[in-house]
């Protein structure tokens, strides 16, 4: 970077007459050139420190230094402005970056400058200024001055605000580069034309907090969405007309017409609709078949079908012949008699074909219990408009589990990262029967050996190709056989620890199921600040076809460095039964503890005043809270915070 001398200056925010008095320093940085490996496009950046003006310094002495910014009519000017204000009320200095494009092209997402920077620990702002869709125009670097300063600002494409804890303005600005070289790493720019597509999304979600990123990334990713749902679901309503282009009102139940509905409801539409998405497991079948009939981009019917189905998922596993699937406590009995003992170890684990969340899934150890199971089981979606009471019956794996996100598109893995889920009530060696498999803690990134991962990795990927899928963005679970690592308590702790005594089998990967989508939205979000990967982003355009194919490539690269911090996202459970008196348990947790404040990214609370709590034996799977909480320094920091947070959570119910 070559420095500039510093000069005084007054600026002038316009509209008003409010004028700011300040030493500025500007700093070029070199263009950054485009990495063989990356293909990072190519920048080039000015950095603005500025410092409360020494005092004495009258703005009538600095007449011809004073400079209008405005705010109304240049989102560059009011991100200075702001920073200039920031620097002000706290009479220190502030450092502001713009960026300007060194070459020509299409911005991916209008607002990536954002999304890769979230959480980012040396920007406390970042604000992209270009608009969705945009064309990028290359821009030389030049000599900035205060003559030419506000004509230069306006042609940057995004802004930073570093924030400042100490007077060392290059330590941080050399920390910011080292951030962008590792996060702006991707091709954010493209060739174009882009062109602004249309996309049905079938099934709005429960509400504004668990599907917003959903949404932002459709419009920064210049998509016009058309809400199907139910009529009076609260897409509908004004308040929220700016999410979407329009909403349908579609019963959206799942039975067999539902594919006939939304093709007679896309059809009906007065503009052309390019793709059909929902993020619904048991909708997903019908969503294919829609966009079979209507020509539009989709992954085969038979293979979402297959993914539905856990036990034609598990049929299609080189080890399916552990497993079977009855539909009755009779059925059960009668395939015990032509089973072999030796197929039919205890302990083993019983599911509905169709759950979810799982739900009503069961550790049996003895067949008593298989058999009260398996009533349980099959009973669970019995009245359902597409009633299935299929079970499958298969081993109890006893290895690490692992959540398992992947990128493929025309067969190829363009990503792939994996996180662990830690033991629940239903791995305790002395569970019951009536124990559940409720998630409680999920931590990023893995914590398993690099072999393994490589397993689970190479594995997972033969298993969604099996089934027919060659693009998309799948949600897999899975468990490691013969790990050489287990769960172990140590120093109060519990983690993942080397065994004493390593089995000598091979290690595999046994599946539990594939998802033909993104994960849910705790772990997309968490993925999102973690790896900076948005699968909401990508799971819009693969549903557009091969046209976005470029910009499939370039969102799906994640940080080059890995994940920025280690993550867990931490389930706080009902723990009794009542109704909720507290307001906001989460937010009166991190009120008591602002120390964890600064170690939560994310966080929300499901169960607020006036919920009925069903408690721990509740049919549902229903959480009080959640946290994500992260440490930058290690894992091990991060799991003392966890188990901070488990221990002092609390909430008070009438």
């Amino acid at each position: 970077m070559n420095n500039h001398s510093q000069v005084v200056a007054a600026f002038q925010i316009i509209p008003g007459e409010k004028l700011i008095s300040v030493q500025l320093g500007f700093k070029n940085g070199s263009e950054t050139l485009s990495s063989a490996n990356t293909n990072q496009p190519r920048y080039w950046v000015l950095d603005i420190i500025a410092l409360p003006s020494p005092e004495g310094t009258s703005h009538e002495n600095q007449a011809a230094d004073i400079i209008q910014l405005d705010i109304s009519a240049s989102p560059q000017h009011a991100f200075l402005a702001d920073g200039l204000e920031t620097s002000r009320q706290r009479s220190a200095p502030t450092a502001l970056r713009f960026i300007f494009p060194a070459q020509d092209g299409y911005v991916t997402r209008n607002d990536f400058l954002e999304q890769r920077l979230e959480c980012c620990e040396f920007a406390a702002r970042a604000v992209s200024f270009v608009s969705p869709l945009q064309a990028i125009t290359s821009i030389a670097q030049c000599q900035v001055t205060t003559s030419n300063l506000t004509d230069v600002l306006t042609k940057s494409i995004g802004g930073i605000l570093t924030p400042f804890a100490s007077n060392n303005s290059a330590l941080v600005l050399t920390g910011l580069d080292e951030e962008l070289s590792n996060k702006l790493s991707f091709p954010w720019i493209v060739p174009g034309p882009l062109k602004r597509k249309r996309v049905a999304w079938v099934q709005g979600r429960e509400d504004i907090n668990v599907s917003q990123r959903a949404y932002q990334a459709a419009r920064a990713l210049g998509i016009s969405l058309v809400i199907m749902d139910n009529d009076g679901h609260w897409l509908q309503d004004e308040a929220w007309s700016h999410l979407r282009e329009c909403f349908i009102p579609l019963d959206i139940e799942i039975d067999p017409g539902l594919a006939q509905r939304i093709v007679d409801a896309v059809r009906a539409y007065p503009h052309p609709i390019d793709g059909i998405v929902t993020i619904s497991d048991f909708r997903l079948p019908a969503i294919a078949k829609a966009c079979e009939t209507l020509g539009l981009p989709t992954a085969p019917y038979e293979a979402y079908a297959i993914a539905k189905d856990k036990a034609k998922t598990r049929m299609l596993e080189p080890d399916a012949h552990e497993s079977f699937t009855v539909s009755s406590v009779e059925e059960l009995q009668t395939s015990l008699v032509s089973r072999p003992a030796s197929l039919l170890q205890f302990p083993l684990i019983v599911k509905p074909c169709h759950g979810y969340n799982s739900d009503c899934v069961s550790k049996v150890w003895n067949g008593p219990d298989l058999a009260e199971a398996v009533r349980k089981a099959s009973a669970r979606h019995a009245d359902a408009k597409d009633a299935n009471t299929n079970v499958v019956i298969e081993p109890y794996i006893d290895g690490p589990e692992v959540d398992i996100n992947l990128v493929l598109l025309d067969g190829e893995m363009l990503s792939y990262e994996m996180s662990d889920e830690f033991p629940c009530a239903g791995d305790a060696e002395d569970a019951t029967v009536d124990a559940g498999f409720q998630e409680t803690k999920e931590v990023i990134p893995s914590g398993l050996p690099e072999n393994e991962r490589q397993v689970l990795r190479e594995s997972i990927k033969k298993s969604i190709l099996r089934q027919g899928f060659q693009s998309g963005v799948f949600h897999c679970e899975a468990r490691v056989r013969n790990s050489r690592v287990h769960y172990s308590i140590v120093d109060g702790i519990l983690d993942l620890q080397p065994k004493s005594d390593p089995p000598n089998h091979e290690i595999s990967a046994y599946l539990h199921e594939i998802n033909a989508r993104p994960p849910g939205y705790l772990e997309t979000a968490a993925v999102s600040m973690a790896y900076g990967l948005d699968y909401f982003a990508i799971r819009l355009l693969l549903s557009l076809g091969t046209e976005e194919n470029t910009r499939v490539r370039a969102l799906a690269q994640p940080f080059l460095n890995g994940a920025q911090f280690h993550l867990s996202v931490t389930i706080m459970p009902q723990t009794r039964a009542g109704t909720m008196k507290t307001e906001d348990a989460a937010e009166s947790f991190l009120d008591e503890h602002p120390d964890i404040r600064e170690k939560t990214v994310d966080h929300y609370t499901q169960m607020k005043k006036g919920a009925i709590l069903e408690g721990p034996a509740a049919a549902s799977l229903w959480w009080v809270a959640y946290l994500s909480l992260i440490s930058r320094e290690s894992r091990q920091k991060c799991l003392e915070t966890v188990a901070f947070a488990h221990k002092n959570f609390s909430y008070e119910l009438e």
